[in-house]
């Protein structure tokens, strides 16, 4: 089963931009999770910490989109350099800020202004659509691996920001993700060969890749998937500290990445060629099913055991997402559209960390998963009225 993602290793300057990702990604998983653990130490309030990386997250989203079109107007390396330059400047804030004790307002405003950069998700995912153009199959294998990818960025950055925070210096981790978000950055703009070429002016199409069909309900799904991981997080981090064993967050949280990677690489090996709104809808009813028991979870070795079934629904859910916006989506404006649909999960992140925070601090840290429930029985009803927003035309593609 993983030989079918070995012929990826093969493409000249794949390894590069890879490498690049991967580095780069595992700092972006840590980033939620620092910043939680990092506000919540200092200032000893979670809903406080949820509503730092919900502003982070919300600022994130609203310029995200604006990001993604710059990058299909002027390519990759040209907006990623000056953006990450920026991003660090204000990352140094954050943390002095933090190490000071400066006012708490203070953080609403340098910590949002640390995610204006360009989505290396959806730019990876670009090179890949551009290498594999002519090729359906490698395409779906080359989105299903970015997608594992990202889930094992999950696996380690979680653990790792958390064990940083907990052990050293509450803003250990968050210092670690933003120098290794630098590198990663470098490494992967440094494969220029792989890089799309940018689509001449006269041949873009008018306005924005919103007005595509199918486009905003995939955003919405994406927003409730989000928001499912930014309750389990934050969720999490609380049950793990009222249970007396802090640390064991890391763990779990890695738990679900774990579920949800295996899942991608058995799915990405086998949904080619399936229906793929069937396939969203499955994927979407499966959050639902598999999150709903860690209401019933007594202590934090079952929670674990729950995370790891529940993440399985995850990357299949994103996968598809992502090889639909491929499909409806012209080539022109593709960082674009997909950054517009990955802006639903930023936003949704920073509304399940907010929610699901204030829930925590006012009802029980328990109680905060039935916020990720909710979310997921939204996606789901979405998910199975999709089909009402693409055209024939668009539908007979997907088959």
């Amino acid at each position: 089963m993983l030989a079918s993602y070995r012929p990826l290793f093969a493409v000249p300057g794949a390894r590069a931009f890879i490498l690049g990702g991967m580095i780069a990604r595992s700092a972006g998983a840590m980033f939620g999770v620092a910043t939680v653990a990092m506000v919540a130490a200092r200032r000893d309030s979670y809903a406080l910490a949820g509503a730092v990386m919900a502003v982070g997250m919300v600022s994130l989203a609203v310029f995200a989109p604006f990001l993604g079109r710059l990058v299909d107007r002027y390519g990759q390396r040209r907006i990623a350099i000056p953006f990450f330059l920026w991003s660090g400047f204000w990352a140094t804030v954050t943390v002095v800020a933090s190490l000071r004790d400066w006012p708490s307002w203070l953080l609403f405003v340098t910590y949002p202004l640390v995610g204006l950069i360009p989505s290396m998700g959806t730019m990876a995912r670009a090179r890949w659509s551009h290498i594999f153009a002519s090729d359906p199959r490698s395409l779906h294998t080359a989105l299903s691996f970015e997608q594992v990818m990202e889930e094992v960025t999950f696996v380690v950055g979680p653990v790792l920001a958390v064990w940083l925070s907990t052990s050293l210096f509450p803003e250990a981790g968050f210092v670690f993700a933003a120098v290794s978000y630098g590198v990663g950055v470098f490494v992967f703009i440094s494969a220029r060969s792989t890089e799309p070429p940018v689509v001449p002016h006269h041949e873009r199409p008018a306005g924005h890749a919103h007005h595509n069909p199918g486009l905003v309900p995939l955003a919405f799904i994406m927003t409730m998937t989000g928001a499912i991981f930014g309750v389990n997080e934050v969720v999490t981090l609380a049950v793990a500290e009222t249970s007396g064993h802090p640390k064991a967050a890391g763990p779990i949280l890695a738990l679900y990445a774990v579920g949800s990677a295996v899942a991608g690489v058995v799915f990405g090996h086998f949904s080619h060629g399936r229906n793929l709104l069937k396939l969203l809808i499955a994927g979407t009813l499966g959050m639902v099913v598999l999150e709903s028991p860690v209401l019933f979870a007594g202590d934090l070795w079952i929670l674990g055991a729950v995370m790891l079934f529940a993440g399985t629904a995850t990357a299949p859910t994103l996968i598809t997402t992502m090889n639909l916006i491929e499909r409806i989506v012209p080539k022109a404006q593709l960082n674009e559209g997909m950054t517009i649909v990955l802006t639903g999960l930023i936003i949704g992140i920073a509304g399940g960390s907010a929610v699901s925070g204030a829930v925590v601090d006012r009802v029980g840290s328990r109680a905060g998963y039935f916020v990720a429930i909710v979310a997921g029985a939204l996606a789901c009803l979405m998910a199975l009225g999709t089909r009402s927003f693409l055209s024939r035309r668009e539908l007979h593609n997907l088959r």
